[in-house]
């Protein structure tokens, strides 16, 4: 694993060593956690790969539109 250095507040770095601590974790746990997170949420890729399936699909609704009540049979 590589290693990385940072240049932080000192009251930042106070301040997160506090929030790692009160969730269980090192700072350097929090650090690699929140880094995670926001990469993996912004790798859209499934996304793109489903827009491509519907765009494959041709379905045409022919301009039909439904109502949330359409939706539950009674």
């Amino acid at each position: 694993m590589a290693n990385v250095t940072l240049s932080l507040d000192d009251s930042l770095i106070k301040r997160s060593r506090k929030h790692a601590q009160k969730r269980g974790k090192t700072l350097n746990g929090l650090i690699r956690e929140l880094l995670s997170k926001e990469i993996e949420h912004k790798d859209t890729g499934w996304l793109d790969h489903c827009f491509s399936l519907m765009d494959q699909a041709k379905i045409n609704s022919k301009g039909a539109r439904y109502k949330r009540e359409d939706l539950y049979e009674r």
